[in-house]
């Protein structure tokens, strides 16, 4: 028995619309599993952690380079010199030279930052935010 045009579209129809509907579906789960995911793993939170994370480390850096750095430059003199400064070993006819003033600068900066995120944590008690887990 053969179908006629009429039958075919419908058949070609009903086919597509079973299709629509499970594609449709699945893109439901797909998006519920999404927001679901976004909830549980606290996402939001790690995004505005990473932009707070980012303003205060310029803040940081700001104030590094506008208050620590010049009382580093006024006890050493400069900060170029420092980062420049070196000795040189030489023994049977070789040398090395050592950057001890690049060395010296860098671990002022790490211990004047470390400093500045400690005070500001402890100033404004940024310490005392987190709740703690039940």
């Amino acid at each position: 028995m053969a179908l006629t045009e009429k039958e075919k579209a419908k058949i070609a129809k009903e086919k597509a619309t079973k299709i629509v509907s499970v594609v449709t579906n699945d893109s439901k789960k797909h998006v519920e599993g999404f927001f679901d995911f976004i909830r549980t793993q606290g996402v939001i939170g790690l995004a505005i952690g990473l932009a707070v994370g980012v303003a205060a480390s310029d803040t940081v850096k700001k104030i590094v380079e506008g208050f620590i750095t010049p009382i580093v430059q006024f006890i050493v003199g400069s900060q170029d010199a420092l980062v420049n400064a070196s000795w040189t070993f030489e023994a049977w006819g070789r040398s090395a030279t050592f950057a001890w003033g690049a060395a010296l600068s860098s671990l002022i900066t790490l211990v004047a930052t470390a400093l500045v995120i400690y005070w500001i944590v402890n100033i404004f008690r940024l310490d005392k935010l987190d709740k703690k887990k039940q």
